[in-house]
């Protein structure tokens, strides 16, 4: 098989890291990897490594996928508890889109501390509406940078006990305050951000289609959709 032809297995790849994280909350073993790319895991790796490009899913130096959004395989501040599974979240954002992407959880619980305070914060979070609580999201990188170095931006994506937690954290951090959400504007956001990502044709957004999206959340101007 020609490297060429090695692409036809990139989406089969893709959904088996993507359905390894939903079912088990853990990346693809590398069987599991091989057998998605016919039986070949120098095939898969190569693919690995194209999703990457693509910004499909994240890898670090050993080529173990460590971030395959909204999944993570590294504690990233987040545990995300369904019925039947457990979850590192990626952040925020993340953590609250599980529930709407995994068909069998419907409702997870998400667990984590604010960074200011460390305050432990355990919200129910459904597909059929926000959680309560004074609790908010901050975002300190705008979505266009959010890429230049993904696993700092979803390490400082956090939940706090509320702005003033966010005002206290972002003076003794130096860190600049970006947005902050409350619970409701966070779950809409989450909502139907990663539809599809489960299945095999599934296509990131472009700029514009993302934009759109975001301002449909409720979420416009220049932080979110990269113009004023």
């Amino acid at each position: 098989m020609s490297r060429e032809d090695d692409t036809a297995w990139d989406e089969d790849v893709r959904v088996a890291v993507y359905r390894a994280f939903a079912t088990h909350g853990r990346a693809p073993t590398a069987p599991e990897l091989a057998d998605a790319a016919h039986g070949s895991l120098a095939v898969a790796k190569q693919a690995l490594h194209r999703l990457a490009d693509a910004r499909h899913l994240v890898l670090d130096v050993c080529e173990h996928v460590v971030l395959a959004h909204p999944f993570a395989a590294i504690p990233l501040g987040f545990s995300v508890m369904g019925e039947r599974t457990l979850w590192w979240g990626g952040c925020a954002w993340d953590s609250f889109a599980i529930p709407h992407l995994v068909p069998a959880e419907p409702e997870v619980l998400v667990a984590t501390r604010c960074p200011c305070c460390t305050e432990p914060t355990a919200l129910v979070v459904s597909r059929e509406a926000p959680p309560d609580g004074p609790q908010v999201a901050h975002f300190p990188v705008p979505t266009a940078r959010m890429w230049d170095d993904v696993r700092h931006t979803c390490s400082v994506q956090r939940l706090f006990c509320g702005e003033s937690c966010v005002d206290e954290w972002t003076d003794r951090t130096g860190m600049a305050k970006g947005t902050v959400l409350d619970l409701p504007a966070l779950w809409r956001l989450a909502e139907g951000w990663y539809a599809g990502r489960l299945e095999h044709g599934y296509r990131r957004r472009e700029p514009a289609e993302a934009a759109a999206y975001f301002t449909a959340a409720g979420l416009p101007g220049e932080f979110w959709t990269g113009r004023s």
